[in-house]
């Protein structure tokens, strides 16, 4: 795995400062410590940062073709380069290595930007072609390689795989987007396009990017995307899907370096081990990470699954007040970031780092089949929407969601307020709501007059709108899976496994995510997924003769940690401080008496507010970030935004 980055004079004017692209390069050292590399020509300069995998004794980087005419950097694997290294080799292509670094470039050659639909893995890429004085971007399809790009006021176009190697660039403007705040407080991530800064974006997940000199604005074009519209259920559907798993696993095994897996003790990445172990004559090199907490203890069942495949297995037990890496998460996403599983992730890559250099995950399961429980609540609400007709249903529970009590402390079934405002919106209102930190009509309170200002009239939910328009499914369940694998799966899943991982110079792959593998699995129909209560039904019914029943079948519990014990514990008086001591009080941004009803009601136990009071927290760290890097610059931005 690797970083990029790169800077190009879209007027042709001159050369790119060389110490500007080192420093860039140099920012994301972590990404790539094994080697380093720079292109310069006219009007572009291009850097690298590599962590050696596959062709270690070549496939360095930038990579220059034969002609000279076109340069590549790339961050990625792919994982069909043999078969196409054949095919160009067909059509008179001449290979000096044996990296799919070389691939993509000849394909290019050949191709053009078809070669991009052809690409089966994980990337992005900068291509600079002489002849046709154009720079060439490309993502792959799911996202889970990121890139940033920014067009400057000066007419360059600076990218880079961490937004931290954009902000090494002077000319770089720090303005904070109040969209991408109101996004994040919804969400607690930054959806693509945007960033956190105002003309910063991320490469949207299957497109690419074209700039050519002369051409201020890049173009944007989609090359691919999921579709929902054709669903059937194959003969023997269930050993169809492991033989599809069991090949996307395969084909992820290549490496000339250490290799294993995360393995938490839940289905996917269970799964991911089952096929691994079937597939190779070694043991599988495990790794799981414990807490001192049962409630947020898996390591039981991982203990199953390496005793089942005589896995070579290493557990590490982390205290559940592990929040030592508070500090630090600022660094690793750059952007306001508020997935709090980001700690026990960086602990399981560190264990991970210390036997392999590459890991395989089970990230993308869930979203396939319908694994998280939102989806069985979401379908409970979508019955009673086709039930009760709209004229009936808004006004009636509308006025039940504002007067059943917010019964935080109660058994989950009693807690039905949420609920009954979910249900008096239309779908994807109610899904968005479901989902939200903070609702609409929170962040009105919690956002200062200014910051409102600044919004207008704009909404969080219209992020979910753009999505659906591109939806060409017909049920609920489908539309709802489509709707986190285009936010939440890239903004939030796979950006946190890549920069946790990238901090340890650790390669994840995620087979589930395989392109082919996701096409087919939208093509099952909904009922196969989410059947009589029972989440990942097809899947689990097909690992049945592969995974233990207590793996498959025990309640699902996710990679947690007690936020709302730690809040009301050991971390109230730093979130004190972090709240109305440091930059979110002077940020003109926030209502800081309604964020003390938000701390007072947590402390005392009356509402648990721990993921809103996260979210505030990892805010106030991205501030604490800027301030510390560039003073000046982000106090100018947070006033131009208030």
């Amino acid at each position: 795995m690797c970083g990029i980055a790169g800077i190009f004079d879209s007027q042709g004017c001159g050369d790119v400062d060389p110490q500007l692209i080192r420093a860039m390069n140099q920012a994301q050292f972590h990404r790539g410590p094994d080697e380093g590399g720079v292109y310069f020509a006219s009007a572009i300069g291009l850097g690298h940062r590599r962590l050696s995998i596959i062709d270690v004794a070549s496939g360095q980087q930038p990579m220059v073709s034969a002609d000279q005419q076109a340069c590549l950097v790339f961050n990625g694997e792919i994982y069909n380069h043999q078969l196409l290294r054949e095919e160009l080799i067909k059509l008179g292509c001449c290979f000096s290595t044996h990296s799919d670094t070389e691939v993509i470039l000849q394909g290019w050659l050949v191709w053009g930007a078809g070669v991009v639909p052809k690409l089966r893995g994980m990337f992005a890429f900068a291509i600079w072609d002489q002849t046709r004085q154009q720079l060439f971007l490309a993502r792959d399809r799911l996202g889970i390689k990121p890139l940033y790009y920014s067009m400057l006021a000066s007419g360059e176009l600076v990218f880079g795989s961490e937004l931290k190697a954009l902000q090494v660039h002077p000319g770089l403007s720090r303005e904070l987007c109040p969209e991408a705040i109101s996004d994040y407080f919804s969400l607690g991530y930054i959806p693509e396009p945007k960033t956190i800064f105002n003309q910063v974006y991320k490469l949207r997940p299957g497109h690419t990017l074209t700039v050519s000199v002369g051409q201020n604005l890049p173009q944007s074009k989609q090359y691919w995307d999921v579709s929902f519209a054709h669903q059937h259920e194959p003969k023997q559907a269930a050993e169809l899907l492991v033989e599809k798993l069991k090949q996307a696993v395969d084909i992820r095994l290549v490496a000339e370096v250490p290799l294993g897996a995360f393995l938490s003790g839940g289905v996917d990445s269970s799964a991911v081990v089952a096929m691994m172990a079937e597939l190779q004559d070694e043991p599988v090199n495990t790794c799981a990470i414990g807490f001192d907490v049962a409630d947020f203890n898996e390591t039981e069942f991982a203990e199953m699954v390496a005793q089942r495949y005589q896995t070579a297995h290493q557990v590490s037990t982390i205290a559940a007040d592990d929040f030592a890496l508070l500090d630090k998460l600022a660094y690793f996403y750059d952007e306001p970031f508020a997935d709090s599983s980001a700690m026990p992730t960086y602990r399981v890559c560190e264990l991970a780092k210390k036997t392999v250099t590459v890991a395989l995950s089970g990230d993308g399961g869930d979203e396939l089949f319908a694994g998280y429980r939102r989806y069985q609540w979401h379908m409970h609400e979508e019955k009673i929407r086709r039930l009760v007709p709209d004229v009936a249903r808004k006004p009636v529970f509308s006025l039940l969601g504002k007067v059943y009590p917010k019964a935080d402390w109660a058994p989950k079934f009693l807690r039905a307020k949420t609920t009954f405002q979910a249900i008096a919106r239309d779908t994807i209102e109610g899904y968005f709501h479901n989902f939200s930190i903070f609702t609409e009509a929170q962040k009105a309170l919690l956002f200062s007059d200014e910051l409102k200002a600044s919004l207008g009239d704009y909404r969080s939910i219209s992020v979910f709108n753009e999505h659906y328009e591109n939806f060409d499914g017909n049920d609920p369940l489908s539309l709802v899976q489509y709707l986190d694998l285009k936010t939440y799966l890239p903004g939030d899943i796979l950006t946190k496994v890549d920069r946790v991982s990238m901090a340890h110079a650790l390669e994840v792959r995620v087979p589930i995510l395989d392109h082919e593998f996701v096409e087919w699995s939208a093509s099952l129909p909904a009922k196969t997924k989410l059947a009589n209560g029972v989440s990942k039904a097809i899947l689990k019914t097909a690992l049945e003769p592969h995974l233990p029943h207590d793996v498959l079948y025990r309640q699902k519990m996710g990679f947690a940690v007690p936020l709302c014990r730690w809040f009301r514990g050991p971390l109230n008086s730093k979130l004190k401080a972090a709240l109305f001591d440091g930059h979110i009080a002077q940020s003109h941004l926030f209502n800081l008496t309604y964020i003390q009803q938000l701390f007072e009601q947590h402390s005392s136990g009356l509402r648990d507010h721990s993921a809103a009071l996260w979210a505030l927290l990892m805010f106030e760290a991205f501030l604490k970030k800027q301030l510390s890097n560039a003073s000046n610059e982000i106090t100018e931005s947070v006033e131009s935004v208030a």
